[in-house]
């Protein structure tokens, strides 16, 4: 089975999640490029469309068709300046989302190559949940997860047993 063989522990547990809250076949807007995890969904029996690279910030088209059963996004609204305006704005009823924590130990993620592979934000749990409710939502269900690394020294170490992803899953209030 192909979810054995993923490169990374995170694939597991997000593929999992989803088809415990939406199974395939079902239609899915994932924020971001085309991914690898986007390409797991396709072959896990999801129909994905990406969105095309557009500033998610100020850009907020592709979440306003209602078509989709569920909105993911996989590691996106910690580059986002003001995630709270693209949460108010998605139309589909249902999503799932996973960010970094926001770890005491290690400063935000920065890329020195790349000026958009970077972090604004790094959450803690309770502010990822309160930014879905102050947007609308409703967190129906959350798991965190450590990510230990093969590397020597004191954060390493922390790393094998602070939860650094945290996934959750949340309806459209009524408004």
């Amino acid at each position: 089975m192909y979810e054995q063989n993923f490169p990374e522990k995170r694939y597991q547990k997000t593929l999992k999640f989803l088809k415990e809250i939406v199974p395939p076949p079902a239609k899915i807007l994932d924020l971001g490029v085309k991914n690898p995890f986007s390409e797991i969904m396709v072959e896990n029996g999801y129909e994905v469309t990406n969105t095309s690279g557009e500033d998610l910030d100020d850009n907020f088209k592709a979440v306003k068709n209602a078509e989709y059963d569920l909105v993911t996004a996989f590691e996106i609204f910690e580059h986002l300046l003001a995630p709270y305006n693209i949460l108010r704005e998605i139309k589909a009823k249902k999503i799932i989302a996973s960010v970094p924590l926001k770890l005491w130990f290690s400063s935000a993620y920065r890329s020195k190559t790349d000026q958009w592979d970077r972090h604004y934000h790094e959450f803690e749990d309770w502010q990822f949940d309160w930014l879905f409710e102050k947007s609308g939502w409703e967190i129906k269900k959350s798991i965190k997860w450590a990510h230990p690394v093969n590397k020597i020294g004191i954060r390493p170490v922390l790393r094998k047993f602070t939860p650094r992803y945290y996934l959750t899953y949340a309806e459209k209030v009524n408004e």
